[in-house]
């Protein structure tokens, strides 16, 4: 029964859309083959423990890991394959996160593909009050491929582009240097140690993944069989813009499911609406909820808007309060909080149904100096306010456009 099921499998494909070859040692070619890998590198003896451990001992967790993954796998396994790098960098994201996009690291290091924050800002990754994109499945995504992408321009080898997303740049530029050669076994002296022991471990994680997962075998034998046409799914989530400001609550009932389960998928936002400083921003609903999305979600612009205010030294709730036109037991109970007591640095969720702010004119103020301390420009001030010069008047309000 077992080889009837795997004979029907490889009429299929195997996990994550990789096609099974009647000989596994094939297989594995072409894993190592796209990775610029000569196929010595199976005699390993740290790959092979490696490989061993987690067939052996550590089975539970790796197929738990490949289960998981299946939220996020057809989008990533499509995304790769349309993009110019070895389809085996799914695994890249499996060995940095276990393919969870709320992944942490103690270096801050954050999401599917774990970027640090400098690295994701230079690949157009948004990290503000609102959203860490970070966290966002599809655009960090097209920031890794970007990313490995530009490290092969440099280095010319793959294997040297998985090793230097891990460690860095400057770190594989100096272990070449260090060691006179890029050729992977110098590399992976474990006595030379040109290195740090979690990247020369780090190319071994990521072929061991892949070898693993699609060895039919091995699935077969810890009845994971449902785990190899997992990534052959359609997308399980769909991608569809909403007006900055809005909650996700009125999301989640107009398509009728829980406000945890859509928060599931969008992990990027760090609250429960969307950026209240954009027009139109993106969200995640599951892809058998999108016509229902269309004919019940009604979009209104206006409507419900927040703002995360920093409190500032001196601040009280009752002058943050004024500040938004709101009365500051609403931000206290929006909040949660149980006293009025605030500190300095600390985020408040502050709702407000116009997203603006005011600012009562003081004597000695002029545009620029009210616009340096919003950090705007004189023209958008201007332009909200409808001013046609620079004239203002002490004891009037001006209308502070929010997340600025």
């Amino acid at each position: 029964m077992r080889r009837l099921l795997a004979v029907l499998i490889l009429s299929v494909g195997c996990c994550f859309g990789y096609f099974v070859v009647e000989d596994d040692y094939a297989k594995q070619a072409e894993v190592l083959k796209s990775l610029d890998i000569d196929m010595s590198f199976l005699q390993d003896s740290v790959f092979a423990f490696m490989k061993d451990n987690i067939r052996n001992y550590k089975t539970k967790q790796f197929l738990k890991v490949l289960e998981n993954g299946a939220q996020f796998a057809p989008v990533l396994k499509k995304m790769i394959e349309e993009a110019d790098i070895p389809d085996v960098f799914l695994y890249l994201a499996m060995a940095e996160s276990g393919f969870s996009t709320k992944a942490y690291s103690k270096a801050k290091a954050s999401g599917l593909w774990q970027f640090m924050a400098p690295t994701a800002k230079k690949y157009n990754l948004l990290i503000d009050d609102y959203v860490d994109e970070r966290r966002d499945p599809v655009k960090s995504t097209e920031a890794a491929i970007k990313y490995l992408s530009t490290l092969h321009d440099r280095f010319g080898k793959w294997y040297l582009a998985a090793m230097a997303y891990n460690c860095g740049e400057g770190k594989v530029s100096r272990a070449i240097a260090q060691a006179g050669t890029d050729n992977l076994y110098v590399l992976l002296d474990e006595d030379k140690k040109y290195l740090p022991k979690e990247t020369r471990d780090y190319i071994r994680k990521i072929v061991t993944m892949a070898h693993l997962s699609q060895d039919i075998n091995f699935l077969l034998d810890n009845e994971a069989s449902y785990v190899l046409n997992s990534g052959d799914m359609d997308s399980p989530f769909t991608k569809v813009d909403i007006y900055g400001g809005s909650s996700l609550a009125d999301v989640a009932e107009a398509i009728d499911m829980s406000m945890q389960e859509l928060l599931a998928y969008n992990t990027h936002l760090n609250y429960f609406f969307t950026p209240p400083n954009m027009e139109k921003y993106h969200i995640y609903i599951p892809s058998d909820k999108l016509s229902r999305f269309k004919n019940d979600f009604k979009m209104e612009k206006g409507g419900s808007k927040y703002h995360v205010y920093t409190v500032a030294k001196g601040d009280s709730l009752q002058k943050i309060g004024k500040m938004y036109d709101v009365n500051y037991k609403i931000i206290k109970d929006f909040n949660s909080m149980h006293s009025d007591t605030i500190r300095a640095g600390q985020k408040l969720i502050v709702p407000t149904s116009y997203a603006i702010r005011y600012y009562t004119i003081q004597k000695g103020d002029t545009l620029q100096s009210i616009s340096t301390k919003y950090k705007l420009t004189v023209a958008q001030l201007m332009q909200r306010n409808n001013l046609k010069d620079s004239t203002i008047i002490p004891g009037t309000k001006l209308e502070i456009p929010i997340g600025n």
